[in-house]
């Protein structure tokens, strides 16, 4: 069974920064980890993702102050988010999307629990 596992949220003040880490089991070979939030009465939403060779993609809002980064050693995906605003207050979900071996290899996504994130004076 692959866990993913979040953790780094907390309540900070506008223009702060914090530091968001995920951790996905050593049974699955990674291809994609992502970092997805939902704030209360929307819709979750993509942040950002890099990929097994290192490509970037982030949603329009986090560009310029979010930058995610990886140890792929560890299944470890990191969210440094930066100038923080009250709009970036949601839930953090990490997504990871790879193969497992179990009889055979299989491709699937797994999600994490999230992290609260509070963006409050």
């Amino acid at each position: 069974q692959v866990q993913v596992a979040e953790s780094g949220g907390g309540l900070v003040q506008p223009g702060g920064s914090l530091r968001l880490s995920c951790t996905a089991s050593r049974s699955i070979t990674i291809e994609v980890m992502a970092w997805y939030r939902q704030a209360p009465g929307k819709q979750r939403e993509l942040v950002a993702s890099i990929t097994t060779i290192g490509r970037m993609e982030y949603a329009d809002d986090a560009k310029g102050r979010f930058t995610i980064s990886r140890d792929k050693g560890k299944n470890t995906v990191y969210l440094q988010m930066d100038s923080l605003k009250s709009e970036d207050t949601a839930l953090y979900y990490c997504y990871a999307f790879g193969s497992t071996y179990s009889g055979g290899y299989s491709r699937s996504g797994y999600w994490g629990q999230g992290t609260q994130v509070t963006v409050s004076s």
